[in-house]
C-alpha cells in the first residue's frame, strides 16, 4: 500500500536525513570556529554571574569554587536563593565571606518560591555588569569559559546571547554515560549545525549562557509564565532583532538525572517548552526570517515524526502479536547505524579534549540509539498531552534529580 510505504519512508528517512544535515553543518561550523574573528577591542567589561538556587546544599559550594578559578578577572557573583527549605541561604552567606576579597558577591533572598525565571529576574535587578552569565548551581565552569563569553559578545555586537556547551560529569551509571553520549553526539552537533546553517539556534542552554544585559532588558527579562525560560528568551531575543550565537568553547560540567523517571520528566519539560515557543511564535512561520521559519518548521516535523512513529510502533507490535510476523529491513537498520556512528565519531573528535572521553564509551552506541528513541518519543508524546490539557501550567522550582 502506497500510504504505508510513505509512512515507513518518513519514519526511517527523516532521522537519517537530519543526521546527514547535522553532520555537514557541524563540520563547517568547526572550520568557522578555527577562523573566528580576533577580539582586538581589549575590552574587559564587568560580567555579573547569576547563580539561582533552590535547595542546593550539595552543589552550590563546588559551583562557586569553580567561579573563583576563572581566568577572566572582571566579574561579580549574584547568588539568588529561591526560598530554599534547606541551608542554601546560609551557605551563600558563608561563601560571600570566603570570596568577598577576591570578587564582589551579592545575595538575593526571595521570600516565596516562584521558579527559576523569577529568580533570574530578581538577580538582574541588582546586576551591575554589562554582560551577564547565567549558570545553574550544579555547574562547574571550565576556567576559560567566561573569557570565551566576553570574546564572543565583544566581536558580535548584534549578539544578545551566546550559548555554551554542557558536558555530563556524573558517569558512574549507564544512564549517565548514555546522556554523556547524547550531549556530545546530538545536542552539541545540532547546535553547531544550526548555528552554521541558519545563523540561529533553537535554544540556549539555561545551564550555561552569556547575555548582553541590554538585550535581556530589551525583552523585559525572563518569562515567568513558561515551562522553559531558556527556550522562551531565545525566541524573544530573535523577535527584538538580536542574534544568538553558539560557542562550544564555553564549557561547563553538569550533573544529570540518574533515574529514568526523572530523566523523562526533564525531557518532557524540554519538549513542552518547545511546543510553547512554537505556539507563541507561530506567526513567524509566515513573517519571520528564513532561519526562524526553518527552525520552527523543523520543530513541527520532528513532533509529527514522534506521533507517527509512536502510532506505527504500536501497530507494528500489534501485528506481531496477532500474526506472529515481524520483519525488519537489515539494510535500512545498517545504514541508520552507520550514520549514527559517523555523527558520534564527529562528536567525539570535536569534544575529546574538553570532555575526557574514552573510545570505550562508543561501546554504548547501540544501546544509546534505543535509549534515544524510547526516552524522546515518550517525552514528546507526554509533553503534547500535557500542553493541550493544561496550556496555562506554571510551576514552582523543585530540586532536580542529580547524580553525584
Amino acid at each position: 500500500m502506497w500510504f504505508s510505504k510513505i509512512i515507513s519512508d518518513f519514519i526511517f528517512g527523516y532521522p537519517v536525513m537530519v543526521s546527514v544535515v547535522w553532520i555537514v553543518g557541524c563540520i563547517f561550523k568547526e572550520w568557522t570556529l578555527k577562523h573566528a574573528p580576533v577580539d582586538n577591542t581589549n575590552r574587559k567589561p564587568l560580567v555579573s554571574i547569576l547563580v539561582p538556587a533552590h535547595n542546593e546544599h550539595d552543589t552550590l559550594e563546588e559551583a562557586v569554587k569553580s567561579l573563583a578559578n576563572l581566568t577572566y578577572d572582571n566579574y561579580e557573583i549574584v547568588l539568588i536563593d529561591d526560598k530554599s527549605s534547606d541551608d542554601t541561604l546560609e551557605i551563600m552567606h558563608r561563601l560571600k565571606e570566603q570570596y568577598q576579597s577576591q570578587f564582589n558577591v551579592q545575595i538575593v533572598a526571595i521570600p516565596v518560591n516562584q521558579g527559576k525565571a523569577n529568580a533570574m529576574n530578581q538577580g538582574l535587578k541588582v546586576a551591575n555588569g554589562e554582560y551577564l552569565l547565567g549558570i545553574d548551581s550544579d555547574s562547574v565552569l571550565d576556567p576559560d569559559s567566561l573569557s570565551y563569553v566576553v570574546k564572543t559578545l565583544n566581536t558580535h555586537p548584534k549578539a544578545g546571547a551566546v550559548a555554551g556547551k554542557p558536558v555530563v560529569r556524573n558517569r558512574t551509571t549507564i544512564l549517565g554515560r548514555l546522556q554523556l553520549l547524547e550531549y556530545i553526539g546530538v545536542i552539541d552537533i545540532i547546535k553547531r549545525a544550526e548555528s552554521f546553517l541558519t545563523g540561529r539556534i533553537t535554544t540556549v542552554s539555561g545551564v550555561i549562557v552569556g547575555f548582553r544585559k541590554a538585550a535581556v532588558e530589551s525583552v523585559n527579562g525572563w518569562n515567568t509564565k513558561v515551562m522553559t525560560e531558556d527556550i522562551d528568551i531565545t525566541w524573544r531575543l530573535y523577535r527584538n532583532n538580536w542574534d544568538v550565537e553558539y560557542n562550544p568553547n564555553i564549557v561547563c560540567w553538569i550533573l544529570v538525572p540518574e533515574s529514568v523517571r526523572n530523566l523523562i520528566k526533564q525531557r518532557q519539560r524540554w519538549a513542552r517548552g518547545g511546543l510553547e515557543v512554537l505556539a507563541g511564535n507561530r506567526d513567524m512561520l509566515i513573517h519571520g526570517k528564513f532561519s526562524e521559519k526553518f527552525l520552527l518548521s523543523e520543530t513541527i516535523v520532528s513532533n509529527a515524526w514522534a506521533v507517527i512513529t509512536t502510532l506505527s510502533t504500536i501497530t507494528y507490535f500489534l501485528t506481531f502479536f496477532l500474526d506472529h510476523n515481524l520483519t525488519l529491513d537489515g539494510n535500512i537498520l545498517l545504514f541508520m547505524l552507520l550514520v549514527s556512528f559517523t555523527q558520534f565519531l564527529l562528536g567525539f573528535a570535536f569534544s575529546k579534549q574538553s570532555t575526557f572521553l574514552n573510545w570505550s564509551d562508543f561501546l554504548l552506541l547501540p544501546a544509546y540509539i534505543a535509549y534515544y528513541w524510547i526516552i524522546n518519543l515518550i517525552s514528546c508524546i507526554s509533553a503534547m498531552i500535557s500542553f493541550f490539557l493544561d496550556p496555562e501550567h506554571v510551576g514552582t522550582w523543585r530540586s532536580p534529580d542529580r547524580g553525584k
